[in-house]
């Protein structure tokens, strides 16, 4: 290995200390924030953004703050963890909330923000709750300007700093200046960024000799050098501390200075920034400074560094949020590859598809999953069984008590599975209800039952109806789809599949195509499904999940292939049933069991049929009708697995 700046046998890269909190960022862009009606919820905070942003590039980072013992608090615990960082420093505080942010998008210069800071979480970080040991594994500290504006807090970050000095461990000041953090701008003003104070600047320049890397931007600079002169400002700093000096200099891009300060910034090394159409200024700062750690703590040149950072910067302003806008590896890959500049990442299909795809995602096991979206069959059942329609809510969530059955077997017999339901709004919504929040595979129709052409139970504005689902639930699409049906026919239903493939893009949610050819179709083409699912592909439509029924083994080497050359990020396959009996379905289970794509299956009528028309009937009780419809589905998951051993 060459020569390094950092400490060796080090379990973390970066420790982040400061700012962590929710973000709540207004939807409707133009607005006034006294009339946005709506908000995105995102993890937030200078810290916090740097954490979650180095750890997406593959840093092992970690989180030192607080948080409250509330709802918010664990969603920024979860976010990060999900994320890959390390949360086991921060403290849950009882007594105070979780701090939050509200801001707005005016246009491209306005940005108004006010923070909701009074007493939280945060910033009652003390300095008993900096673990020596803690801060000895990593290989750098960082921490951002506003945990030194209040005693507790400079206390804290004072502690975090001496032990980082005892054990060698890099640190870096991320200078963040926020005038109404340090109480120099009225309480609703959090979008004003410079206002100068030579009692902050002397406070600022008490801790820069404590740093051997400091960044800002040329307005942070002069507050920290207590000048309205940029150069002079860099000066007074370079007085007082040897250390790398990082200037963002917005679009233009950033200057790295090592030794003395030059007579003008170009005199020394400009990297140049992304070009790009700006939406969003907010967390650019953030998304910089992650971008240049992950070259920083790699030992890359100032040059690597300096073209992460700019390049991470460009892609978040042109993006809502700033953490979840952070990019992966993949994306600057891409962005650095290709031919042209990209000024539009928001445009750009590849880019945004990267955006989604390549982003830690919960990871699933073979997936067991009971479908019972059914509608017009469970009508008939009811109506058969002389029995109110409201009975279908009622026996929809005692299948939830079936499926939490099967999962605590799975659990005690140690078989390394999740499990997870099909189900929909018109009777399963309190069963979604009960099932969201578990951990659970789920998802919900979006399709009028039977219907050819395509079409969706509200209307063709499907989007407008994921706006109340939870993020956690697909969308589940089936459509009767051939490859050989006539024109009209076909490009009505692509155009209605490409309409919820883009809805599924704006809303952040999954989408499962479940296609069947249909049985009575004129064509005799022996690959129907493989060439529907290929036509798909070639219309650009991607779906997280695929469901079918039952293939040849030689078809599913065929599908296995496709799915891996057309999308390599494609979650995978499900089978589906088809009310067959419960033998053929466990033939279909080892024609598949060599393929790579199928993860598991998602079966109803097969498991509910016959327990819910005695049930209806009046034949059985709730107990029995949990206990059977359990007993089938235990039976499909054993020869599931006795297939795939």
């Amino acid at each position: 290995m060459g020569q390094t700046r950092f400490a060796s046998g080090r379990q973390l890269d970066l420790i982040c200390l400061g700012r962590l909190g929710v973000d709540l960022y207004a939807q409707q862009v133009g607005a006034r924030l006294e009339d946005v009606t709506s908000f995105a919820k995102y993890l937030g905070g200078s810290s916090a953004n740097i954490a979650f942003g180095t750890a997406r590039l593959g840093l092992k980072s970690a989180m030192l703050s607080r948080v409250g013992d509330d709802h918010m608090g664990r969603f920024l615990l979860e976010s990060l963890a999900r994320e890959g960082c390390d949360v086991s420093a921060v403290k849950v505080d009882p007594q105070r909330l979780t701090a939050l942010v509200l801001l707005g998008l005016k246009d491209r210069e306005t940005f108004p923000l006010v923070f909701y800071r009074e007493n939280c979480a945060d910033m009652a970080l003390r300095a008993e709750d900096i673990d020596e040991a803690f801060i000895a594994s990593s290989k750098a500290l960082l921490i951002t300007g506003t945990h030194f504006s209040s005693d507790g807090v400079y206390k804290a970050s004072i502690q975090a700093l001496d032990y980082a000095a005892r054990h060698h461990v890099k640190c870096v000041l991320d200078i963040d200046y926020r005038p109404v953090l340090w109480g120099l701008a009225g309480k609703a003003d959090g979008e004003t960024r410079f206002v100068a104070d030579q009692n902050v600047s002397r406070h600022v320049q008490q801790i820069l000799p404590r740093f051997d890397l400091i960044v800002g931007t040329e307005e942070e600079f002069l507050i920290a050098g207590g000048s309205e002169d940029l150069l002079t400002a860099l000066r007074t700093v370079r007085e007082l501390t040897p250390a790398t000096l990082v200037v963002k200099l917005g679009p233009q891009g950033c200057t790295v200075i090592h030794g003395a300060i030059p007579a003008s910034l170009e005199d020394g090394a400009i990297y140049p920034g992304v070009q790009v159409e700006v939406l969003n200024v907010l967390g650019a700062g953030d998304a910089f400074m992650s971008g240049f750690l992950s070259g920083w703590l790699n030992d890359a040149s100032d040059q690597r560094c300096s073209q992460l950072a700019n390049a991470c910067g460009g892609l978040v302003v042109s993006r809502h949020a700033c953490a979840p806008a952070m990019p992966t590896p993949a994306e600057l890959e891409y962005l650095f590859s290709s031919p042209v500049p990209i000024t539009r990442p928001d445009q750009d299909e590849t880019l945004q598809r990267l955006h989604r795809v390549t982003v830690p995602r919960k990871t699933w096991r073979q997936l067991f999953v009971f479908a019972f979206d059914h509608r017009w069959q469970l009508v008939e059942l009811a109506q058969k069984g002389g029995q109110d329609l409201t009975r279908i809510s009622a026996i929809k969530q005692l299948f939830i008590q079936a499926i939490e059955r099967v999962e605590t077997r799975l659990r005690e017999q140690g078989i390394e599975a999740d499990v997870g339901l099909l189900a929909d709004q018109r009777f399963g919504q309190d069963a979604l209800n009960a099932a969201s929040g578990r951990g659970w595979w789920i998802a919900r129709p979006v399709e009028v039952q039977n219907s050819r052409p395509l079409a969706f139970e509200h209307g063709r504005s499907v989007g407008s109806n994921l706006i109340a689902w939870p993020q956690e639930q697909i969308i589940k699409c089936l459509v009767q789809f051939h490859p050989d049906d006539e024109p009209l026919l076909r490009l009505e239903q692509e155009a209605q599949l490409k309409a919820v493939y883009e809805a599924s893009l704006v809303s952040g949610h999954e989408l499962l195509l479940e296609v069947i050819p249909p049985k009575d179709h004129s064509s005799t083409c022996p690959h129907a499904l493989y060439r529907s699912v290929k036509r798909l592909y070639n219309l650009g439509i991607y779906p997280a999940w695929w469901k079918i029924e039952a293939q040849s083994a030689e078809e599913w080497t065929r599908l296995d292939e496709l799915i891996e050359e057309r999308d390599p990020y494609c979650r995978g396959v499900v089978l589906l049933g088809l009310n067959a009996s419960a033998e053929c379905l466990a033939e279909g289970f080892r024609q598949a069991s060599r393929s790579r794509s199928c993860r598991g299956f998602a079966v109803g009528r097969t498991i509910f049929q016959e327990p819910s028309r005695a049930w209806m009937a009046g034949e059985i009780d709730d107990e029995r009708l949990v206990q059977q419809v359990q007993a089938i589905f235990e039976q499909l998951i054993n020869a599931w697995r006795s297939a795939r051993n």
